[in-house]
């Protein structure tokens, strides 16, 4: 019998190992060659989903509101502050004994009045909303409704720097009032936009601290302009947003796409969720400067009783082609209007050289207009035109 010798089998052993390398070759130059437009490996770890559109051009709009988003935000809350209600923490002191046989000793109200005047006191505090920084001199401006009834305020800084503020001024017409703090560091300057070109559908951020959450974001539209009417002021005329403004928002500002701030964050309507209001700058702005100049805010006064111009009225006057105006239904004696020559049944198409489009810019029309300006007013009377010149008066408080 042969005994098997592996030395002198080795054919099949290299025939395999040919035939394998053969085989490798053949699969490696059969591989299609990489399209030059290919992407690159992403790096490790990062995610493919935001790439599967990259090159899509709704994509990167996407991309760049997001930035704008966060560059507005970084830009606008150093100036947005919380104010917060502050009581002070009243501790006995175990300087007074009530066994003591003379407790009105002069010692002892001597030590009572040291205890009270030199030692450090404690408060505690409430969040009661937002306000914002208008100039780097430490004026503050929020709502009316926001301080009201607190005897003591206390403004927290973005940096977590506390500060009592002092009241300068409050207008529960227009619901605004303003604060100033004392700050040897300076402040943030915010930069300002107009409101008045301002479109339904526009993109908005609103700024504050809705339940004492500082600096919270939130994003909305513009979803109405011009709302008055609604029980909040006397003088109304508030940009609409579904930018959500919680509990806590009342004092921040409403800032634009620009990162412009276009108005003052006030209140949510009673209605139901999603439905929010904001004071245009420009209003906030010019009440805020009349608080830090006088205190209060003076307004013209005409002394008219005004009402809309319907379609029905215009026909009993004999105007069916009038589409604007204010109809003038009473004067009151000695009144600015009285002493120009204003008449009852007059209708005021132009109000210093601005047309009349309605009966609420009608009124913030004269409540903007300085007391004591002449102001020349064009009316129909009797279907004629006329005009007229009259001193403004100041409207009583």
């Amino acid at each position: 019998m042969t005994r098997f010798n592996p030395k002198n089998n080795r054919f099949p052993y290299l025939a395999a190992l040919f035939f394998g390398v053969a085989i490798a070759v053949t699969i490696f130059l059969d591989r299609p060659a990489p399209s030059p437009h290919k992407e690159a490996a992403l790096p490790r770890g990062e995610n493919t989903a935001y790439h599967l559109f990259s090159d899509h051009p709704e994509y990167r709009l996407v991309l760049e509101l997001q930035k704008a988003f966060v560059r507005n935000a970084k830009k606008n809350r150093p100036s947005v502050v919380n104010i917060s209600r502050a009581e002070e923490l009243v501790e006995n002191s175990s300087w007074y004994d009530p066994h003591s046989p003379n407790p009105k000793s002069w010692f002892l109200s001597l030590k009572k009045w040291l205890n009270r005047n030199l030692r450090e006191k404690k408060y505690t505090s409430k969040t009661l909303g937002s306000g914002l920084i208008i100039n780097p001199r430490g004026y503050i401006i929020t709502n009316y409704h926001v301080i009201e009834n607190s005897e003591k305020l206390l403004v927290r800084l973005p940096d977590k720097r506390d500060h009592f503020a002092k009241v300068i001024g409050v207008d529960q017409k227009t619901d605004l009032a303003v604060l100033k703090i004392f700050s040897l560091r300076n402040l943030p300057q915010p930069s300002f936009g107009s409101s008045r070109d301002v479109k339904v559908g526009q993109w908005v951020m609103a700024i504050g601290n809705p339940y004492g959450l500082q600096g919270t974001v939130t994003v909305g539209v513009i979803s109405g302009i011009g709302r008055a009417d609604l029980g909040i002021a006397a003088y109304e005329n508030f940009l609409q947003t579904d930018a959500s403004i919680n509990p806590g928002n009342s004092g921040g500002p409403l800032v634009n796409l620009e990162g412009k701030i276009i108005g003052l964050n006030t209140t949510v309507a009673a209605i139901g969720s999603g439905v929010g209001f904001a004071i245009p700058i420009e209003m906030a702005l010019h009440v805020a400067e009349e608080l830090i100049q006088n205190g209060n805010v003076e307004r013209g006064w005409l002394g008219v009783g005004i009402q809309e111009m319907t379609p029905d009225l215009a026909g009993a006057f004999d105007l069916p082609a009038l589409t604007s105006g204010v109809l003038v239904n009473s004067v009151a004696d000695n009144a600015p209007a009285d002493s120009g020559g204003v008449f009852r049944g007059d209708v005021i198409i132009l109000y210093n050289g601005e047309e009349v489009h309605d009966l609420r810019l009608f009124r913030h029309m004269v409540a903007d207009t300085q007391v004591g300006q002449v102001v020349p007013i064009k009316v129909l009377r009797d279907g004629r035109e006329k005009n007229l010149r009259v001193k403004i008066g100041k409207l009583p408080s």
